[in-house]
């Protein structure tokens, strides 16, 4: 058992309450609750952080997807293949976090990432009026594809993983970011539950530290759906290129440091 000082385990929930409140506007919440959990708790293996922050991410992640649902049309026919290909490939994912370094992704990752803010900010009125398509098979098998790809990359890594759902709900099934925004919860709260299973069952997961600050996850995950419902696509495609853009600064400064 890793023993954790009160003003560590305060950073903790803090961190997780903002986490959660990012992760339900937008996704990113990773790129706050996985550095806090490295420097709190540095003696813990990669896999274990890993495993602890889905343990918090999936309560708060689930919680905002069913207070989306409530109130928004879900596009159950892409959404619901892409949950569950991702879900299957996020296992494989997890089970490779041993295998492979992280550091061959992050190049590509970076590139990705930089070619879905610039289209996004390029194009003004993408995502902001949704153009109620229906969706066929071509487009349900497009959501298996993708979703297997962003599932074992989440399952692996993580990061920035939000951000690449709501962006290819919007630019290839024709969502507004609020519609996108909820396919992408339902997507990766699979996700989480795929890893989570991999990690739970191979020891590597800090119960207690993970599941307090799943209470705060989902706090912020509350104030972040109320915001979005609130203030609608046009507010979720703002807070979509600012986290976007931070996590270009982050990769681009893990990457070539």
């Amino acid at each position: 058992m890793f023993h954790v000082e009160p003003i560590g385990f305060a950073f903790l929930c803090i961190a997780a309450f903002l986490a959660g409140l990012i992760d339900a506007v937008v996704g990113g919440g990773g790129l706050i609750q996985i550095p806090a959990l490295f420097s709190v708790l540095p003696q813990a293996t990669p896999a274990t952080v890993f495993g602890t922050n889905k343990l918090a991410s999936i309560f708060g992640t689930s919680s905002a997807a069913l207070r989306y649902a409530r109130r928004i049309d879900v596009p159950w026919r892409v959404a619901l293949p892409t949950a569950l290909s991702a879900f299957f490939l996020s296992y494989l994912g997890a089970m490779a976090v041993s295998l492979m370094p992280k550091e061959w992704l992050r190049p590509l990752v970076l590139a990705m990432l930089v070619v879905v803010t610039a289209y996004t900010y390029a194009r003004k009125n993408l995502g902001v009026v949704d153009q109620q398509r229906v969706h066929g098979r071509r487009d349900m098998a497009l959501a298996v594809l993708f979703g297997g790809l962003i599932g074992f990359y989440d399952g692996f890594f993580g990061p920035g993983t939000g951000s690449f759902l709501i962006f290819f709900f919007v630019r290839f099934f024709g969502l507004d970011f609020l519609r996108a925004s909820v396919s992408a919860k339902i997507v990766n709260a699979a996700t989480n539950l795929a890893a989570l299973l991999y990690f739970g069952a191979n020891g590597h997961i800090l119960w207690w530290h993970g599941l307090a600050m799943a209470v705060f996850n989902v706090g912020g995950s509350l104030v972040g759906s109320h915001l979005a419902l609130r203030h609608g696509a046009a507010f979720v495609r703002r807070v979509f290129l600012a986290v976007a853009s931070v996590l270009i600064v982050k990769f681009a400064w893990d990457t070539f440091r």
